[in-house]
C-alpha cells in the first residue's frame, strides 16, 4: 500500500509504452471509495497502487472517548455489510476481560443471528459480482429478495436493518419475537432451493465463466504471505476457517463443512461463497432446532462497565475473513487502547501484485471478486 508523495512519485515512473490510469475513486465497480491508479502497457497492467483513506473516520481512536458498551454501535459501521458478526468480535474482546459466563441462549442467538448476516453478505456478493460482469438479473434476485428476506427478520429482532448493535457485552439485546423462529425456518429451506436458480442464472453461465475462470489466480503461497483469510484463502485451496480451527461461541456442537476451493480464480472465490451460503443453512438448521430457553444476557453491570486492567484478543469467520479485536484496558470506563484486524483491507493489499499481467477488462472482475468493503478498509 502506497499513499501521499511516494505514492504519486513511484507511479509516474513510467515508460514511453506505458501511461496511468486512475480507476475512481467515484467508480461503481470499486465497490466504495476506492482510487486505484493503474500504469499500462495498452490493455495490460504492469503496475497498480491502491490509494486509501477516503473514508477514514478514525474509529479506533474513538473508543478511547467512548464507554465500552458505547462503543458497539460503531462496530456496525466498519463491515456494515455483516454488522452482527462485527458486533460479535468486540463483544468476545471484552468478554475475554470481563470473564463472563454468556447464557447458552445467547449464544445459540449469535450464531443465528450471524449465519444469516453472513448468507446476507455473500448474496449481495453475488448480485453485484454479476453486475460488474454483466448480468443484472440476478441482482434483483439477491439483493431484493433472499436478502430482504433476512432484513425483515433482523427488522422484526431489532429494529434495524444494517446496523443492528444487537450482540451486546454479555449476550444479545432481545430475545425472538412469537413465531420468528419458525420464519427463519423458512427462509433456510427457500434459500436453500434458491442456490440452483442462482447457479442456472449465472453460476454455470457460460459467459460468466468465460470471464472470472483462470482470471486474476491467486496462488497459495502469496494468500499466506499477505496473511489473506476468509473465502479468499480458501478458494486458493487452504481450508482454514475459524468456526472450525478454533471453535468459538457454541460452534464446536455443529457439524458442517468448510467451502474450500482449489484454483484461486474468480470463479472460485465466488464459488466458495455460493458453497458457504449451503454450509450456512446447514448451521442455521442445527441452530434453530437446538435453541434453548433460558436468559440472553450474564452477569454484566449496565452502567459503569469497568473490565479489570489488561489485554485481550478475539477473533472470528467474518463474511471476509478473520476479523479480530484487540483490548487493553486500563481499569477504566473506556478502552486505552482498541485495534481491529480487518480482513478486508489485509484482501485489498494483495491487489498490488495480483493485477499484474492481466488486461484492464479483467481488474473489473479480480477487484470484485475480492469482496471489499471500504468501510472496514479505512475505518
Amino acid at each position: 500500500m502506497l499513499s501521499g508523495p511516494s505514492f504519486e512519485t513511484k507511479m509516474e515512473r513510467v515508460s514511453e509504452t506505458e501511461m496511468l490510469l486512475n480507476m475512481g475513486p467515484q467508480h461503481p465497480s470499486t465497490h466504495g471509495v476506492l482510487r486505484v491508479v493503474l500504469k499500462l502497457d495498452g490493455e495490460v497492467v504492469t503496475g497498480a497502487a491502491m490509494d486509501l483513506g477516503y473514508l477514514h473516520r478514525g474509529v479506533e481512536k474513538l473508543a478511547e472517548n467512548r464507554t465500552y458498551g458505547q462503543f458497539t454501535i460503531l462496530t456496525d459501521r466498519d463491515d456494515y455489510l455483516c454488522a452482527m458478526l462485527n458486533n460479535w468480535s468486540y463483544a468476545l474482546a471484552v468478554e475475554k476481560l470481563l470473564k463472563v459466563e454468556i447464557p447458552q441462549r445467547a449464544e445459540y442467538l449469535r450464531v443465528i443471528v450471524g449465519e444469516l448476516n453472513r448468507i446476507a453478505s455473500h448474496l449481495l456478493f453475488i448480485g453485484t459480482f454479476g453486475i460488474d460482469i454483466g448480468a443484472f438479473t440476478p441482482f434483483l434476485y439477491a439483493f431484493g429478495r433472499e436478502r430482504e428476506m433476512i432484513l425483515d427478520l433482523f427488522e422484526q429482532l431489532c429494529g434495524a436493518r444494517i446496523t443492528y448493535n444487537y450482540v451486546r457485552i454479555g449476550g444479545v439485546s432481545n430475545d425472538v419475537p412469537d413465531g420468528w423462529v419458525e420464519k427463519a425456518r423458512k427462509f433456510v429451506a427457500h434459500m436453500r432451493n434458491c442456490l440452483k436458480e442462482y447457479d442456472d442464472l449465472l453460476s454455470y453461465n457460460p459467459i460468466f465463466m468465460d470471464r472470472t475462470k483462470g482470471i486474476g489466480v491467486l496462488k497459495k503461497e502469496m494468500a499466506i504471505s499477505y496473511g489473506v483469510t476468509g473465502p479468499n484463502l480458501r478458494a486458493s485451496g487452504v481450508p482454514m476457517d475459524l468456526r472450525k480451527d478454533a471453535p468459538y461461541g457454541i460452534y464446536s456442537k455443529f457439524q458442517f463443512t468448510a467451502a474450500v476451493r482449489q484454483n484461486g480464480d474468480c470463479w472460485d472465490r465466488y464459488m466458495v461463497r455460493r458453497d458457504e451460503i449451503a454450509e450456512s443453512c446447514s448451521i442455521l438448521d442445527q441452530a434453530l432446532e437446538g435453541l434453548v430457553a433460558g436468559e440472553i444476557m450474564g452477569k454484566v453491570p449496565k452502567a459503569n462497565l469497568r473490565p479489570p486492567a489488561g489485554e485481550s484478543y478475539a477473533q472470528l469467520e467474518g463474511a471476509r475473513g478473520v476479523l479480530g479485536v484487540y483490548i487493553v484496558s486500563d481499569g477504566g470506563l473506556s478502552p486505552y487502547r482498541l485495534h481491529l484486524r480487518a480482513p478486508s483491507f489485509i484482501n485489498l493489499a494483495m491487489l498490488q501484485d495480483m493485477l499484474k499481467g492481466w488486461k484492464v477488462a479483467d481488474v473489473v472482475a479480480i477487484l470484485g471478486s475480492i469482496d471489499i468493503v471500504l468501510g472496514e478498509v479505512d475505518r
